[in-house]
């Protein structure tokens, strides 16, 4: 049944290509008319290129439905601005605003400069904020809106991303806070940690790692099957696969859905536990060093592994 979000407005940051194209499509067929973001550059924010989204915006109107582009950087208030008004200004409204956009230089913590740094807390966090703090002006008026923010499994902590993991968990953070701010408006705000096979996963070197995989299969040194696993894994992991749950959460249906995060991709969706105590000691007037050395192993330490234990120098 299309048409759940008939009559609908929707922002799409970052629609040009990958998972945003496939959230805007479908928001699309469903009725949404779409304000189609893409400032079109590389993979690490460099350059600019309009057709990525003039294409998106023509794919739906050939589908029969209704979208404009725009150009503008996340990166900016400026920017964040203009799309909300664009959207004001073009259809009248504004209902949905998904938080797409994003870069990646990744780089061991060590070897990284200032420069990429702040080009990745800009693009995805700092893109978080500039349009929803211009949404969330519309939505606190009108009473009503829907925020789905971009967020990662890489914010639990992946190697040589250091950058982006503080950015994507940082979202999450955000996220919540969005639901308090503005859930008594008639707001939600959600955030998703994809899985999905685009031009930032399907990056040269995991293509080369897929190539190792197919030559060691080749040779003997590792089974067909695993081969064919790790290179098949995120061709099956379609972006447009990501793009049902954030219509789902823009519908009526979840409406009480606020300030939570999924896991979603290929034919998983997992409800993300939100932060808890997992164990707590007590001591009366406070902890010393010496009390934390004798009872912390035991305790809070007890079964707790280092997950990259120091490895001895290669010779």
């Amino acid at each position: 049944m299309a048409g759940r979000l008939e009559g609908k407005v929707a922002i799409v940051t970052g629609a040009g290509r990958g998972i945003g194209r496939g959230e805007a499509l479908l928001l699309a067929s469903e009725g949404c008319r779409v304000v189609v973001n893409d400032l079109g550059g590389s993979p690490a924010g460099d350059g600019a290129d309009t057709s990525p989204a003039d294409e998106v915006v023509a794919e739906i109107k050939k589908a029969g439905g209704d979208a404009i582009a725009n150009y503008d950087s996340v990166a900016s208030m400026e920017g964040g601005e203009r799309m909300v008004k664009q959207a004001l200004d073009t259809f009248g409204r504004l209902d949905i605003l998904v938080n797409n956009a994003g870069i990646l230089r990744d780089r061991m913590i060590f070897n990284m400069s200032e420069e990429e740094w702040d080009a990745v807390i800009a693009v995805h966090l700092k893109g978080h904020f500039t349009a929803t703090k211009h949404a969330g002006l519309v939505f606190r008026q009108q009473r009503s809106g829907r925020i789905i923010n971009t967020s990662s499994e890489s914010g639990l902590g992946n190697m040589g991303q250091g950058n982006y993991a503080a950015a994507k968990e940082g979202i999450v953070g955000l996220t919540r806070t969005l639901a308090l701010d503005l859930g008594r408006y008639g707001v939600t705000a959600n955030a998703l940690r994809p899985r999905a096979g685009t031009r930032l996963t399907l990056t040269p070197e995991l293509r080369a790692a897929m190539e190792r995989a197919r030559a060691a299969a080749a040779a003997g040194q590792a089974t067909e099957a695993s081969a064919q696993s790790a290179i098949s894994q995120m061709d099956e992991l379609r972006p447009e696969m990501v793009a049902p749950l954030v219509v789902f959460l823009c519908t009526d249906a979840a409406a009480n859905i606020n300030g939570r995060d999924f896991l979603v991709g290929g034919s998983e969706i997992s409800l993300m536990s939100l932060p808890d105590r997992e164990r707590t000691i007590f001591r009366e007037g406070g902890w010393t060093v010496e009390a934390l050395e004798r009872v912390f192993p035991s305790t809070l330490g007890a079964g707790v592994k280092n997950p990259m234990p120091p490895q001895a120098p290669k010779e």
